[in-house]
Parts: structure tokens; C-alpha cells; sequence
């Protein structure tokens, strides 16, 4: 049986600004198409579909396009909720999809798996949707649960139970931190506060390939137990990481090879960090013109209009900040501070231009003509 996993989709999100969902659709169909073209048997979305928990007509209009050209191929499609979901919005349209398409929202029916059969018999998919401990805590009383490890536990414990009773191969989907989870921007947190909610690799004994959602990079944690990340680039955090999914295969045994399909990237991201001058005029650069583009400029002082002036040469420039090299940090101590201690008013005029200009205080010339309107003004004084 081939498995092909994915997660994340987050239809709906932007990127600084701009819509995604022209980009994603085109990733979406370079999906489809890989599923037809690798024979799947079955698709995985592991969680966070939309973006928000109220998404606009056009997302819904992506995901029905997309789950009815993935079950045009044939394949049987899985889908369970994430963080970013809606349960209840997301689920509201399983019962009116097609044969072949699941959309698992319900805590309840975790354990009751959905099977689909090979030329070695069945295989059955046990979908877990995004548990939130506040939330869940009431269906299953008298469990405690008070984080996300805790809360899987209980969930997986069922799982693992059912997979006892049926005795046949087993795959497991859901939306967690899990432990050994590479540390990289980009990463989701909402459900991770400290070490509490990383929900132990022990859980997901006994399955013969767990496939996670919710964090935006590819990782395995065991050859078993893997995240898809992303389809597209959400962060420039996440440029680095190659945008694909999983595919997956069972033999009579269990887990026999997963490999990774590259998708295809609509908008490279790239990062410039350079002085603002040569990021606008160097030849080195000509060939970021069509990428996102995030800017760390590097000059000593603060520049003016930096994103206009970037915009003209990189359309798609999203981001710009200012990081100077070769200045020596300031003191460590708030604006505030120093200017509560500075004495004199050219004391505090040192004071801000350090604060504005990332420490750097005033030239030697600017000194100069500081202290001559200084002067002028306390003869000024002087004289009324």
C-alpha cells in the first residue's frame, strides 16, 4: 500500500501581506498530480487545513476543488483537524463529501478506525484529531488532563488498544509537538509551555507509521514517525526547509520504505544582508528581482524610505531591518535610563542619537555644531 502524507496546508494564510492562495493552489495540484502519477492508495492531511478557525469562501472553495480532484485519482483521502481548525466548521462537511473522503473532527471516534484493504490485507488509519486539554477534558471524565502530553497519552492508550484487539497494520494520524522535534524558526509553539506539552515518542509504540502534523519543516523522528511540514513557505524561518510530503509504503509486514517527493517552490525566498547600497545597485543581487526577499541592511546609521527605495529593484521585498556591523553595542541601559542620568543637554542629545542610530552617537563634526547652538542659545538666555 502506498501512503502519501501531508499536513498544514493552512489555507487562508498570508504571507507579510500578500494572499497565498493562488500559490498553494498550484502546490495543492502538483499534489494531485504526484498522486496519480505514484499510484497512492492513500492520502493523509494531518491537520491544520485552514488557516483560521473561520476561513473566507475562497479557502473552502481550494479545499473542495483539491479533495475531489485527490479522490478522482482514486485514492482514499483522510483528513483530521488541527490547532488552526475549526472542528466543528471542518467536520460539518464530512457528511456531505463523497465515498472515499473522511474528515475526522470527533475526539470519540479516534479508535474507531477507518480500514482500507490491500493484496495483504487491511490497513487501518486511525485519525486523531487536535485534542486540547481544556477542551477534551470533559469527554473523557475522570482522566486527568491538564497538557497535551497528557492528553495524547489517553488518546494514543485507546488507539493502542483497538490496534491490539484488530491485529492487523496500523497507521496513526495526528497534530502534536512531539519529542525530538528539531528547535527551527518557523516552528509552531502554541501548544508547547516549557517541557509539559511535548508529547513523548513512547506513545506511538506499536503503530507501524505515525504520521504528525503542526510543525512547517520535514523531520523524522524515527523512520516510523515523521513530519510533512508545510506545502508552501510560511516564514523566511522556514526557507531552508525543502516543501514536499511523505510517501509511504506498507508491505505484508508493516513499514517498508518512506521516500520524499519534492514539491515545487511558486516564490524562492531568499535573505540579503548587505550594505543598503549594494543590495540596490550590486550585480550580485540581479537575480533575486522575483523572489521574496527579506532585507537586513548593514550600514552603520539608520537609511530613509529603505522599502521604497528595495521595492523598486525587489517587488516582492517583504521585510526589511537594520543591522549594523562594526558599531560597538551601547550600554546596557534603556533610553530611558540614560537620559535620566545625562546632565547636560548635549548629554542628552548623545543620549538619542546612540538610541536612534543603533550607538552610535555624534561625530566629531556634528559635536562641533552642537555645542556652537548650544552656546548661542545660553547667551540667549543670558541676555533676556
Amino acid at each position: 500500500m502506498r501512503i502519501l502524507h501531508t499536513s498544514d496546508w493552512h489555507i487562508g494564510r498570508t504571507f507579510h501581506g500578500h494572499a497565498t492562495l493562488d500559490a498553494l493552489r498550484e502546490v495543492l495540484d502538483a499534489l494531485v498530480a504526484q498522486v496519480r502519477e505514484q499510484e497512492v492508495d492513500v492520502v493523509i492531511v494531518a491537520g491544520d487545513v485552514f488557516d483560521s478557525s473561520t476561513p473566507a469562501a475562497g479557502a473552502y472553495a481550494v479545499l473542495t476543488d483539491t479533495l475531489r480532484s485527490l479522490a478522482d485519482t482514486g485514492a482514499t483521502v483522510i483528513v483530521t483537524s488541527g490547532n488552526h481548525d475549526s472542528a466543528a466548521r471542518l467536520g460539518f462537511q464530512s457528511g456531505l463529501l463523497r465515498a472515499g473522503i473522511h474528515v475526522i473532527t470527533d475526539p470519540l471516534a479516534l479508535d474507531a478506525p477507518i480500514t482500507v484493504a490491500d493484496e495483504y490485507g487491511d490497513v487501518d488509519f486511525y485519525g486523531i484529531p487536535y485534542l486540547e486539554p481544556s477542551v477534551v477534558r470533559t469527554v473523557w471524565e475522570g482522566v486527568e488532563m491538564r497538557s497535551q502530553a497528557q492528553t495524547m497519552t489517553h488518546a494514543l492508550s485507546l488507539v493502542n488498544a483497538s490496534v491490539q484487539r484488530r491485529g492487523v497494520r496500523s497507521v496513526a494520524i495526528a497534530h502534536c509537538f512531539a519529542a525530538g522535534v528539531e528547535a527551527t524558526p518557523g516552528v509552531e509553539r502554541e501548544v508547547r509551555q516549557g517541557t509539559l506539552d511535548v508529547v513523548p515518542l513512547s506513545v506511538f509504540a506499536g503503530l507501524d507509521y505515525v504520521a504528525l502534523g503542526h510543525i512547517h519543516g520535514r523531520q523524522r523522528l524515527t523512520d516510523a514517525i515523521r513530519y510533512s511540514g508545510a506545502p508552501l513557505h510560511y516564514s523566511f524561518g522556514e526557507r531552508a526547509k525543502p516543501r514536499g510530503s511523505w510517501l509511504v509504503e506498507l508491505s505484508a509486514d508493516g513499514l517498508a520504505e518512506v521516500r520524499w517527493l519534492d514539491l515545487p517552490v511558486p516564490r524562492r525566498l531568499v535573505l540579503l544582508h548587505d550594505e543598503l547600497d549594494a543590495i540596490l545597485t550590486d550585480d550580485v543581487y540581479a537575480g533575486e528581482t522575483d523572489a521574496w526577499v527579506a532585507v537586513e541592511y548593514t550600514d552603520r546609521t539608520p537609511q530613509r524610505d529603505v522599502m521604497r527605495r528595495l521595492q523598486q529593484r525587489f517587488p516582492f521585498c517583504a521585510t526589511v531591518s537594520h543591522t549594523p556591523v562594526g558599531v560597538a553595542p551601547s550600554p546596557a541601559r534603556t533610553y530611558g535610563e540614560k537620559l535620566r542620568a545625562a546632565v547636560t543637554d548635549e548629554e542628552r542629545i548623545e543620549a538619542f542619537l546612540q538610541h536612534v542610530r543603533a550607538g552610535e552617537g555624534a561625530s566629531e563634526a556634528e559635536r562641533l555644531v552642537l555645542r556652537d547652538v548650544l552656546g548661542e542659545r545660553a547667551r540667549v538666555e543670558a541676555l533676556a
